[in-house]
């Protein structure tokens, strides 16, 4: 009687193998949900404009296995300040975050903030993107760094007429971050920080006298021509430095498929989207500013040339004292940056 052997042979085995790899390399990438969280209330530009893209992007490159689900209006950790540590820790997969807020962890980025050759956001983020990798990347090491991106702080929001240097004396002025207090009080102003989130309320009970400001602030959702009596132009113009990170476990969690979709849409790209996000609000909030009947309790002025001038003069004292306190503190290059940065 013949024995026939129940054990599939070694040559059937990889027989199979052969037919069902090339299956398993072509199947689809598991289906992934990234969170995003912001601060923004929830009709702000940032989350219809730059997350409405991301989100379409990596949908339509992915055939739908990896899509984005959005938080905003600190759904998952209120407040602007902890944007940094939610991600690091992997409370969101996303987070968007303004350096300022968490400025020591920033010190080489933090020198976009103060005024240079840049008048919009989408100048100073190229301006950015040229130094990143020699002088900026070292910053973002804990996070996949997908964006990094300005705010134009073109305008001052006041309750007081500040377009003189006269003006500006014993003002208590809100910069676009601490780092510029050197600035500030070369200006002849009083440099008091707080959050976006608090300006509002700042210029309505006289905690603060002016804020710097883009377009945007003015009109919703943020409404400073409710509360603010004098609008002030041609002002040296400060920067926010913003960023959108991605948790580092997170993404290198994902499939090698969906981490190139990620790669693909992330550093310069995504962040002249951020840019492009911030300066279109901007267009479309001067416009509406120059139309709304909201504005006639509001004196939009404009700073003269003689004023701008002593402005500017004010700010390279500023610089100054801002390279000292840097160096000071072992950071010899803070001019060699700001000098890349403007040249």
């Amino acid at each position: 009687m013949t024995l026939i052997s129940t054990k599939p042979s070694r040559r059937r085995i990889a027989g199979a193998l052969l037919v069902i790899a090339p299956l398993l390399a072509s199947a689809p990438a598991a289906a992934e949900e990234l969170s995003v969280a912001t601060f923004m209330p929830p009709q702000h530009h940032i989350n219809k404009n730059l997350f409405g893209w991301f989100g379409k992007e990596i949908a339509k490159r992915s055939g739908g296995t990896l899509t984005m689900k959005l938080f905003p209006a600190g759904q998952l950790g209120a407040g602007p300040v902890q944007q940094w540590k939610r991600v690091v820790e992997g409370v969101a997969d996303i987070t968007f975050g303004v350096q300022a807020y968490t400025a020591p962890l920033f010190p080489r980025s933090m020198l976009i903030i103060p005024p240079g050759k840049s008048t919009t956001a989408d100048e100073s983020t190229k301006r950015m993107w040229k130094v990143y990798d020699r002088y900026l990347a070292q910053e973002y090491k804990a996070v996949k760094a997908m964006g990094v991106f300005t705010v134009a702080g073109s305008l001052i929001a006041a309750t007081r007429d500040v377009s003189t240097m006269d003006g500006l004396r014993g003002a208590k002025l809100v910069p676009y971050a601490a780092m510029t207090r050197p600035i500030v009080q070369a200006m002849g102003a009083v440099p008091v920080q707080m959050p976006v989130t608090q300006m509002y309320t700042g210029l309505s009970t006289g905690t603060i006298d002016a804020t710097y400001a883009s377009f945007n602030n003015i009109t919703p959702p943020w409404n400073f021509w409710d509360v603010a009596r004098f609008v002030v132009g041609n002002v040296p113009v400060q920067f926010a430095a913003t960023f959108v990170a991605m948790n580092k476990d997170r993404y290198q969690g994902l499939s090698r498929e969906h981490r190139k979709i990620v790669d693909d849409i992330s550093g310069l790209t995504m962040s002249l989207k951020g840019a492009e996000a911030f300066d279109g609000a901007d267009r479309r909030s001067e416009k509406m500013m120059k139309s709304s009947p909201k504005m006639a309790r509001v004196e939009w002025v404009q700073v003269s040339a003689a004023e701008r001038a002593k402005m500017d003069a004010a700010v390279k004292r500023g610089l100054e004292a801002l390279f000292a306190d840097y160096e000071k503190r072992g950071i010899e290059d803070a001019r060699e940056i700001y000098a890349a940065i403007n040249e």
